[in-house]
């Protein structure tokens, strides 16, 4: 199977068995999915979306959290991962976009990424799932599936994976594909132990091959 068939078959795939794939983040405006996902880097979407509810009431707007200070920021978001440098983040974000971008948040990824806690993951992230923009996000669940699928070879970074991701998938298919994948990785294609029998890729899928052969060969 070359990688263009590959490529072809599991987006017909997840077009057939995942026509909707959404973040799993909750939020209601750009803002608070800027937030959100700042919040996400290595914490779970499950604990996330414990410490936003109270975050959006005590910081509902960009002005609020521009005037915060950390102290009232860390206290809020304590109970997630690294919570002194996301509330650094946090305050400087927001106070970026006061100054920079009138208060709103800006929809072109370049411009995402000046802001502070944005790189280029978050920044593709907010572009795709705020403003409708086809970009193509890789977090760790994207760097591996989409590596073990046989999607990607060789990729040494994330920049590498979204290249050859990109250039292969459809555009108007990259959105919804960064949530196929992240989605799949999270239940389907766990890191330490793939659910391969519960896969339906396995036809497809470079991993499960290879995998398999090994076994036959015992």
């Amino acid at each position: 199977m070359t990688t263009e068939e590959r490529f072809i078959r599991v987006i017909d795939w997840f077009r057939e068995n995942m026509p909707v794939a959404e973040t799993e983040l909750k939020y209601r405006d750009p803002y608070q999915l800027m937030v959100a996902v700042i919040l996400s880097a290595q914490c779970t979407d499950k604990r996330v979306n414990l410490i936003t509810p109270s975050f959006y009431d005590r910081f509902p707007t960009v002005e609020s959290l521009a005037g915060a200070n950390l102290e009232e920021v860390f206290d809020v978001i304590r109970s997630c991962s690294y919570p002194n440098n996301k509330a650094r983040h946090l305050i400087g974000a927001s106070k970026k976009i006061v100054i920079d971008f009138a208060g709103k948040l800006p929809q072109e990824i370049d411009q995402l990424m000046t802001i502070p806690g944005i790189g280029r993951k978050t920044a593709n992230v907010i572009a795709a799932v705020a403003f409708n923009k086809q970009a193509l996000a890789v977090d760790t669940h994207v760097f591996r599936v989409s590596a073990r699928i046989g999607l990607t070879t060789n990729s040494r970074n994330p920049l590498e994976t979204e290249r050859q991701l990109t250039r292969n998938i459809p555009e108007e298919y990259h959105s919804i594909a960064h949530h196929w994948l992240i989605l799949h990785g999270r239940y389907v294609c766990q890191a330490r132990k793939p659910k391969c029998k519960e896969c339906g890729l396995t036809l497809y899928c470079l991993y499960y091959q290879e995998s398999a052969s090994g076994l036959s060969g015992l």
